[in-house]
């Protein structure tokens, strides 16, 4: 007879499966640090288009590290394991700080940049923000910052007052990746979010899609309500672009408008400039 007998595993001891999942996650940890200690990261920059066909209204600007080879390593692969740690930290104040430096450097730009809610707490990045806020306040009036739902609702009333205070001083907030998981919507009376941003999986197929269609406009209407600039995410063909901007999408975002790019275009007399 086959033996059906399951092999457990004793209290306080980790699984073959945990244990090599615990070891890739302290490789990816001693790869990202190793790359920020050699100033081994960059920004990669994606266009938002306008839904009227305007041209661009901002880009995003996504942290990348390179490894000892120089191979460019995006940072769905690395902010799983790091997002809770110190070194996570490290990537906000970096990709803020490359971020300030490249609205300094370009006048025209208007540039988002992702953070964590935990952030909020660490002192070396809110040293970074508040030294440009008092030496370069035009440069932050160009700053948008991304919060994801899932990091906000963290610590949703430490974000909002550091919301407010920020507001204040011209920088506009955005609720990136809305939808993707767990949504307080009792939070939307506090945040004030000047963007909602959609998550791709509503982005996707949407014109064929009578589902997608059915949320995607309640999650229009929900931003509409609070009086926030609706951006989708993923689009990646011409029929869900167009739908999406018959729906009342006001920006998108995706590989159907570019990839993410280590160069900025160059910015001069472009309709971003002209309508920023």
């Amino acid at each position: 007879m086959p033996d059906n007998r399951v092999e457990l595993v004793e209290p306080g001891m980790e699984s073959p499966l945990d244990a090599a999942l615990s070891q890739r996650d302290r490789g990816t940890l001693a790869m990202v640090e190793q790359a920020l200690a050699r100033g081994d990261a960059r920004l990669a920059y994606q266009p938002i288009m306008r839904a009227d066909g305007k041209g661009i209204a901002f880009f995003e600007g996504l942290i990348r590290v390179l490894d000892e080879t120089g191979r460019v390593i995006p940072a769905r692969d690395f902010m799983g394991a790091v997002e809770d740690t110190d070194i996570g930290r490290q990537i906000d104040c970096t990709a803020l700080k490359i971020g300030l430096e490249a609205l300094k450097a370009h006048p025209t730009l208007r540039l988002s940049i992702n953070m964590s809610a935990r952030s909020v707490g660490y002192p070396r990045w809110m040293k970074t923000l508040r030294s440009y806020l008092a030496e370069h306040p035009t440069i932050v009036e160009r700053l948008i910052l991304e919060i994801t739902e899932s990091s906000v609702m963290i610590m949703p009333e430490i974000v909002a007052i550091f919301m407010e205070d920020l507001q204040d001083k011209g920088i506009t907030f955005a609720l990136d990746d809305f939808g993707a998981g767990y949504t307080a919507f009792r939070y939307f009376k506090t945040f004030y979010f000047d963007i909602l941003k959609i998550d791709g999986q509503f982005s996707r197929n949407v014109a064929q899609d009578p589902d997608n269609q059915v949320l995607t406009e309640a999650l229009i209407s929900l931003a509409r309500h609070f009086d926030m600039l609706v951006v989708s995410e993923a689009v990646e063909s011409a029929a869900d672009a167009a739908w999406l901007a018959r729906a009342g999408v006001d920006c998108l975002q995706g590989y159907y408008y570019g990839a993410p790019s280590m160069r900025l275009p160059d910015l001069t007399g472009s309709v971003m400039a002209k309508s920023a």
